[in-house]
């Protein structure tokens, strides 16, 4: 495989690798994206609600990002260092 190719298929692995780092992460501490992680891998859920995978998922992601505002107020200096973190890898991948 050329090196063209290559380059932007592995960063978007590693994109992708870390996003699922951090779901997993929030699931290890708060409760709620933990529940909601099983409700939507496991099909528990009430048998008269008819639900499509999709909504599933947008449950899943409104409770992460409830989860990641909750955790952000509790930790904020550690949110400023990864947000400062985001900064510069970003910038660092643009060159």
């Amino acid at each position: 495989m050329p090196e063209v190719i290559r380059r932007p298929f592995s960063g978007a692995l590693t994109s992708a690798a870390g996003l699922c780092a951090l779901l997993i992460g929030l699931a290890a501490i708060d409760d709620r994206v933990r529940e909601q992680f099983a409700h939507a891998f496991t099909g528990r859920g009430p048998a008269h609600e008819i639900t499509s995978f999709g909504a599933r998922w947008s449950d899943v992601a409104l409770i992460s990002v409830g989860a990641v505002r909750d955790q952000s107020v509790e930790h904020a200096p550690l949110v400023i260092f990864a947000v400062a973190a985001a900064i510069l890898l970003v910038l660092m991948t643009r060159t």
